[in-house]
């Protein structure tokens, strides 16, 4: 039985898609080459701010876009963000069983606390591992190896839940169970090519897999 469940943050159970995006845009309008589009921006979202402003302009020093990518995030952050289906019913179906739970995000700790909060799901994560925290970030396993000592926890019954390649990468070389999330822009057949163990297509998926029964209806 899974007895700890982690999540990641942007494109899993918090809809920051098209904030993500817009924000890409407006802070590159500028610097890369027309036409750069949302198809350009989709497949590396996941990485870290830094990673991917590398990608997008070739430049090895992109602290600049980087902070004014969290200028403009913040302006329209509250505006266009909110969770997907199901995820403050299953979150809190968790608490109540007793599972562990927890959050491993490439974001900053400020943004990621910025997100739970709104939807009231900061107090229910029982540990919060941010980009701030680790030297080395998602697909590397040390952001998924410090939420599970932090929790105590046994990676064989910790399922980590993501929406990118890199989540998955994560979870599986830190010896935990992976699962990939079907709404993912990516798509379910890019998830699949990383090897998760379980793809879900609706937030309530999980329930069989840490093996709670879904309520009649649900």
């Amino acid at each position: 039985m899974i007895r700890t469940v982690l999540f990641d943050l942007d494109g899993t159970i918090i809809d920051t898609n098209e904030l993500i995006i817009e924000t890409f845009l407006h802070v590159l309008q500028d610097i890369v080459p027309s036409p750069f589009t949302r198809e350009h921006i989709i497949p590396s979202m996941g990485l870290t701010l830094q990673e991917q402003f590398r990608i997008f302009t070739k430049r090895d020093n992109v602290d600049d876009l980087a902070a004014a990518y969290r200028a403009y995030n913040l302006t329209r952050h509250d505006e266009l963000v909110q969770p997907f289906p199901y995820v403050n019913e299953v979150v809190n179906r968790f608490a109540t069983a007793g599972i562990q739970l927890g959050v491993v995000t490439t974001k900053v700790r400020k943004s990621t606390e910025r997100a739970l909060g709104m939807f009231e799901l900061f107090d229910q994560m029982g540990v919060i591992v941010t980009v701030d925290d680790v030297t080395h970030a998602k697909p590397h396993p040390e952001p998924v190896l410090m939420a599970v000592k932090a929790l105590n926890a046994d990676p064989a019954t910790t399922l980590m839940v993501g929406d990118s390649p890199a989540d998955i990468q994560s979870a599986n070389a830190a010896g935990v169970i992976s699962c990939g999330v079907a709404w993912s822009l990516k798509g379910e057949q890019v998830l699949r090519q990383y090897d998760p163990r379980h793809i879900i297509y609706d937030m309530r998926d999980l329930y069989a897999i840490v093996g709670l029964e879904r309520n009649e209806g649900a």
